[in-house]
């Protein structure tokens, strides 16, 4: 492995619908329940579990992407980063619109759980909502601020 080689550290970001991102970056600040952690090359293998947050890499070109990522883990090792993500979308992927409908959405099946409102025959589980407003909020977030 040369210099440079040894200086990057590929990143790639899965979701179930597939590859998000992969390529070279100088580092990357990963959303683990535990905290942010910061990976630089060379970094000692670990697996860590990840939370709602936001990724942030900065590229070999000096760029900062930022994606929105839900529940998931993250593997380093040999200068390799791979995150398996529920969900995850890059900043400037995100449908502003489409999160502030699924905002509306969540709160209004939570609040027919609520009040005892529920459809029949329609099941609301308000754990899942809750977790569907983490996820909106995060990528809202996200979307208007990927540089913080």
């Amino acid at each position: 492995m040369d210099q440079e080689e040894s200086s990057q550290l590929r990143l790639e970001v899965v979701a179930p619908a597939g590859r998000v991102f992969e390529g070279g970056v100088q580092m990357a600040v990963l959303p683990a329940v535990t905290g942010e952690l910061g990976i630089l090359p060379r970094h000692a293998p670990l697996v860590a579990q990840l939370s709602i947050g936001r990724l942030r890499a900065l590229t070999v070109d000096g760029d900062w992407l930022t994606f929105a990522v839900a529940e998931g883990f993250a593997k380093v090792q040999f200068n390799k980063i791979i995150v398996l993500a529920d969900a995850a979308e890059e900043a400037s992927q995100i449908d502003v619109a489409r999160v502030h409908k699924s905002i509306e959405q969540a709160k209004q099946r939570l609040e027919m759980h609520r009040s005892g409102a529920v459809p029949e025959g329609e099941d609301v589980d308000p754990y899942r909502e809750q977790l569907a407003l983490r996820r909106a909020y995060n990528r809202l977030k996200v979307a208007e601020r990927p540089d913080k």
